[in-house]
């Protein structure tokens, strides 16, 4: 750890064997940073995308005001506390998924705007996906440049949808038209990732075998760290050390019901929660703990992929999603793909909660990130990928974002709010794809007509 006379570098770690524990922005920290960013209200912008898989039922999912909202549709509503931090998006489209693939489109098109190369083999083909652009410009600050999860693991060879291979189903992003990004699932691996591995394998084990936690490897640097903190400060480090920890101790007890199983599911990770719910929640839990130590600044996460079976017996829905998607306008069908809806987006929420409670700087983590959270298909039924289901969260309440129902021209490319996503952290680029509007100019809808 290195710590000036004058105040704490903004890359402070605590490191034990084999651990390293970065912190979150502290008063102390402010005087080390540049003249351009010498307050803590210059924190950097960070950049999240949340996929839902099959689309939506658009009549509870479309909120009836055009422009200002003062109330979110029912399949949104759990977002209400968040109503000034929202901006729900429709008529947006992706022109380059219309193909034979349609699941594998869906996802590989949504933030490439590209159709992918039909082959069930390796020589698959796509582009350069926006939060890889937007990496390679704000992700070179950060130890981690961005981070790719999901919920789900599953094979990445053989053909999954019509002729295409798994890759375009199972990766959101790609570094460059030949180099998807593998998605993490597990998040004993995404911890470790973040935060060190506790020493060697062998070392870990033992300790895992005493309940220890990763951060008993860096005690003495806290320690140290503590006695040279304002009390302020101090309380900061309190905070998000006791969140580490609960983390990892949801982690342990994955693990550790994994272990009692009689019946051990062996291709899923030993750390991954049973209930989905609780995985999904730890999942967002390390995206917040990842932006607050500002170890990436970039983050990916496949909430369910496409043509998911899952089924949601908790919330009234025991039929699989897939389905249920093809819903051929039953009314009971619609019903319970609303549910579905209703429940991604809850769970959306959770996190958005998490962002606005988390201080960063003058503010909290969701005034100084944009999170965009949608689908790349529409209406499930008939594998179409008009009239997007899109909710961009951003804190800060900077006009034209929050609170508003943005309805563009039908057939308006999504490509066109990727430039303005990009455009709001910092990344600047004339067009993208099949593009028809500027960054800026895009956020200004075309038509607030019915």
């Amino acid at each position: 750890m290195m710590i000036s006379k004058m105040a704490l570098p903004r890359r402070t770690f605590l490191r034990g064997l084999g651990a390293t524990v970065a912190l979150p922005l502290l008063d102390s920290m402010v005087p080390a940073f540049t003249a351009q960013a010498a307050t803590a209200a210059n924190a950097p912008r960070r950049l999240g995308y949340v996929f839902i898989p099959m689309g939506m039922n658009p009549e509870p999912w479309t909120p009836k005001e055009v422009g200002t909202l003062s109330q979110l549709s029912p399949s949104l509503a759990s977002l209400t506390p968040h109503l000034n931090d929202v901006t729900v998006v429709t008529n947006l489209d992706l022109e380059n998924a219309h193909t034979t693939g349609n699941h594998a489109s869906s996802n590989a098109a949504f933030l490439s705007c590209l159709r992918g190369k039909r082959t069930e083999g390796s020589d698959y083909e796509l582009g350069t996906t926006v939060d890889q652009i937007a990496a390679q410009q704000i992700g070179g600050d950060t130890p981690i440049p961005s981070l790719e999860l999901g919920t789900d693991l599953i094979v990445q060879v053989g053909a999954c949808d019509n002729g295409y291979a798994c890759v375009y189903q199972n990766n959101l992003s790609w570094s460059s038209p030949t180099s998807p990004l593998p998605t993490e699932a597990d998040p004993r691996v995404v911890f470790e990732r973040l935060f060190g591995d506790g020493g060697s394998p062998e070392q870990r084990r033992a300790e895992m075998q005493k309940n220890a936690s990763i951060l008993d490897w860096v005690l003495d640097d806290m320690s140290r760290l503590q006695r040279q903190l304002g009390n302020t400060d101090r309380v900061k480090v309190d905070e998000y050390v006791s969140t580490v920890r609960e983390v990892e101790r949801r982690i342990q007890l994955a693990e550790q019901q994994a272990g009692e199983s009689p019946l051990p599911d062996l291709t899923r990770p030993t750390s991954v929660p049973e209930d989905w719910e609780d995985h999904v929640k730890l999942m967002y839990d390390l995206q917040v703990l990842a932006l607050q130590a500002d170890l990436t600044r970039v983050i990916t996460f496949q909430m369910a992929r496409e043509a998911s079976t899952r089924s949601y017996p908790q919330i009234g829905v025991p039929e699989p999603h897939h389905p249920i998607s093809h819903h051929v306008n039953d009314p009971e069908k619609l019903a319970k793909l609303a549910k579905i809806n209703a429940y991604h987006v809850s769970l959306f929420a959770y996190m958005i909660d998490r962002l606005k409670q988390t201080a960063d700087g003058d503010g909290s983590l969701l005034d100084h990130s944009t999170f965009m959270l949608g689908s790349g298909m529409g209406n499930p039924d008939v594998h179409d990928h008009r009239n997007l289901p899109i909710i961009v969260a951003r804190g800060g309440g900077d006009k034209p974002w929050g609170g508003r129902h943005i309805k563009y021209e039908p057939g308006t490319p999504l490509a066109n709010l990727h430039l303005a996503v990009l455009d709001d952290v910092g990344v600047h680029l004339d067009s993208f794809v099949d593009s028809t509007g500027h960054a800026i100019e895009v956020m200004e809808p075309v038509s607030l007509s019915d």
